[in-house]
């Protein structure tokens, strides 16, 4: 992404810790991100597509969030961590990625507060010569979409080779997106600190994710 895109993004972000995003100016957006307003309108075309792209962003580093909290350890002289317990961390780090970021908690469970931004989800007319931003202005994701998508990359982290029986595989896509599922309802509704882990082991069956 050039460099310039990023840093109206950050700027953007910043703009909307600090208030409303009705309140948010682009002129403001742009001298914060030391370039032009013109430059603004060029990587964007709009506030809208700026919102879009805001969200295309948040729910790009979301989802990298997860592969790595899937990946587990990253010495490969630790070996392979439990498969529960990358769903659980996987959970755990979902509920925090809610926590420490409104965009993020809106994606999730489709509650827009009425100071973010709240862009279509679906897909926008483009004529923009950025491509980062002809993506933006593509579907974006929905609560449902994202549960999908994390549990298809669930199990394609901890099915290993690919090689289990159908059967295997099924029971591992069922445990993937109980685990999910779970997560996000803690996310609606906060447990105690340390919870999500106990119930997450109490649920997931171990042979299946094994």
């Amino acid at each position: 992404m050039p460099a310039a895109r990023e840093s109206l993004l950050d700027a953007a972000c910043t703009a909307l810790e600090r208030r409303p995003w009705s309140a948010v100016r682009m002129v403001d957006v742009a001298a914060s991100a030391g370039v032009s307003r013109q430059t603004l309108y060029n990587e964007f075309g709009s506030k809208d597509g700026l919102a879009r792209a805001l969200v295309r962003r948040e729910a790009d580093g979301y989802l990298a969030g997860v592969e790595r909290a899937l990946a587990g350890p990253g010495d490969p002289r630790s070996g392979p961590s439990d498969p529960r317990e990358r769903l659980t961390a996987t959970a755990e780090w979902m509920m925090s990625a809610a926590h420490d970021n409104a965009l993020v908690r809106a994606m999730l469970t489709g509650c827009w507060s009425e100071r973010l931004p709240s862009p279509a989800l679906s897909a926008v007319p483009s004529s923009s010569a950025a491509p980062a931003q002809r993506r933006a202005d593509g579907p974006l994701p929905s609560p449902g979409d994202f549960v999908g998508l994390v549990r298809d990359r669930a199990v394609a982290v901890l099915g290993g080779s690919g090689r289990s029986a159908p059967s295997d595989t099924a029971e591992l896509a069922r445990s993937c997106e109980l685990a999910v599922r779970l997560a996000l309802s803690c996310v609606a509704a906060p447990p105690a600190e340390g919870a999500v882990a106990d119930l997450l082991r109490a649920v997931l069956p171990r042979r299946s994710t094994a």
